[in-house]
């Protein structure tokens, strides 16, 4: 007997059908990697060009309620949760004491006694466990992913298209705001992030209210050159960000320093889950680091291939593709410290054959 647990199906799942999404499962979920008639470097280009439309409704939602919500938030992250007003967002690693990274993860601050916590699909229940395991008061935290569908606007004309649909205080707003507007009655949550380096929102919305969203943003987007955007297009517009994907370039033996997301990990914001471990990575210099690849031969860096030096294996693709902004292969590797420095020639092993490559900056993409 199969004991399988079936994909989940997203509240927008007749929208994917409507729009000839090609389905995969994925992190538990039924969900489009592209969509025929566009595909993944149309898809791609679309959302750098003029606005794509992502369903991200497999992402966690946990709730944090009370009066001691933040200070309870603040002894679980890295970022400083306490110097956020009302409205105001930030990135933040979840850690283990040893310092490996449970997850990444956007922390909301709605108002003094609410905030909203979106997790990774695959990490939800891991992530809640150890937030309850680890909070003081654990009763304040809340699983509500089921009461939420999220789905991304993202690219140039994100603001205008959305405007037409919910207009209302976050278009216009910094990078990391959250606002509530109104559709058609319902009140959605419409946050200034994203994971595609493009300015444009993150919606959040009951499921029932979901498919009319992303039907009228569909139909305001149809002269703006909208374009329903998969699974493999997101990732690809993240890789050329540098933007970290759990389970690849950040895991549970993965820490933020080594990931290079010391940015986010604020030191003076209280004594959080594995801050003493990682002030002493700190200290001492983390012994391998993230670093971007360049390929100076013909290859595409996939996740997983080894990378060489001198005939030794030393380290490990953790994200490779073909950048459709760039029109050449790029990825991110996981090496030593002292092969990290710009213009190092490393080789990545391509199914047996040794690629050489140079390690470079990332992101690898600017729209400047």
């Amino acid at each position: 007997m199969h004991n399988e647990v079936e994909p989940r199906q997203s509240p927008l799942a007749a929208c994917h059908v409507e729009a000839r999404g090609q389905m995969v499962d994925f992190a538990g979920w039924h969900l489009p990697v592209q969509y025929k008639g566009r595909g993944l470097v149309a898809e791609h280009l679309a959302t750098r060009s003029h606005c794509g439309l992502f369903d991200v409704s497999h992402m966690g939602e946990i709730v944090v309620e009370g009066p001691d919500a933040v200070a309870e938030v603040n002894r679980l992250v890295t970022n400083n949760v306490a110097k956020l007003e009302d409205g105001d967002a930030c990135y933040a690693l979840l850690c283990h004491p040893d310092g490996g990274t449970v997850d990444d993860l956007y922390v909301y601050r709605l108002d003094a006694k609410r905030i909203l916590l979106v997790v990774n699909a695959a990490n939800v229940a891991k992530d809640f466990d150890h937030m309850k395991r680890h909070a003081t008061q654990p009763e304040c935290f809340a699983d509500r992913s089921d009461s939420f569908a999220q789905i991304a606007l993202q690219g140039p004309q994100a603001g205008e298209i959305l405007a037409d649909v919910a207009d209302g205080d976050a278009i216009g707003l910094p990078r990391n705001r959250i606002r509530v507007h109104d559709f058609r009655g319902a009140g959605l949550l419409v946050a200034t992030t994203g994971y595609t380096g493009e300015r444009g929102f993150e919606i959040y919305t009951p499921p029932e209210v979901a498919p009319d969203l992303w039907r009228a943003l569909m139909s305001a987007g149809k002269t703006r050159g909208i374009s329903p955007v998969g699974l493999g297009a997101r990732d690809t517009l993240r890789l050329e960000m540098g933007y970290p994907l759990y389970g690849n370039d950040l895991t549970d033996q993965i820490n933020g320093l080594e990931a290079r997301l010391g940015w986010a990990i604020k030191f003076k914001a209280g004594d959080y889950v594995g801050r003493e471990a990682l002030l002493a990575v700190k200290r001492s210099g983390p012994a391998r680091r993230l670093v971007g690849l360049d390929m100076i031969d013909r290859g595409v860096p996939r996740a997983g291939y080894p990378v060489m030096q001198g005939g030794e294996v030393v380290g490990a693709v953790t994200s490779g593709t073909h950048s459709p902004s760039l029109g050449r292969p790029i990825g991110l590797a996981l090496v030593p410290t002292r092969l990290s420095e710009i213009g190092t020639v490393l080789a990545i092993d391509i199914r047996g054959r040794h690629r050489n490559a140079a390690v470079c900056r990332f992101p690898f993409y600017s729209g400047d």
